[in-house]
């Protein structure tokens, strides 16, 4: 069972954010669908890798300096595994930087990521999203 475990651990742990994103993308079921949580700016449901990268990762790493996801806790319930844990970077559109909590709860089938549902501090995020003065 910890299989699904290192293997969710090994995309958010990996010795740079290209090797987690290399192991993400080797993870990922060709159907995964993937849930950005209402509120958060990339919201919806995104259907197979390509989807995935080009809906979320590609416009996190375009529109944000120093995005990071920092897990400090995983738990493992056979074939699910959660993540809990804060996000931070600075929104390039407006220069405010943000901290927020999250957790990431993935079901995996035959050792591959079948969906992932983000629950996220969305008012911190969109706090950053806001231009100044506001």
């Amino acid at each position: 069972m910890a299989r699904n475990l290192d293997l969710i651990r090994a995309t958010y742990e990996g010795s740079s954010s290209e090797q987690n994103g290399r192991n993400l993308l080797a993870a990922l079921a060709p159907d995964a669908a993937w849930t950005e949580a209402e509120g958060f700016p990339y919201a919806g449901t995104y259907v197979g890798p390509d989807a995935i990268i080009s809906g979320v990762f590609r416009r996190l790493a375009t529109e944000w300096t120093g995005y990071r996801a920092d897990v400090h806790t995983y738990l493992e319930d056979g074939d699910r595994v959660a993540a809990f844990g804060v996000y931070s970077g600075t929104y390039n559109a407006t220069g405010k930087s943000m901290r927020a909590t999250f957790a990431h709860l993935y079901l995996l089938k035959d050792g591959k990521i079948t969906s992932m549902t983000q629950y996220v501090d969305t008012v911190m995020v969109q706090k950053a999203l806001e231009p100044a003065g506001r």
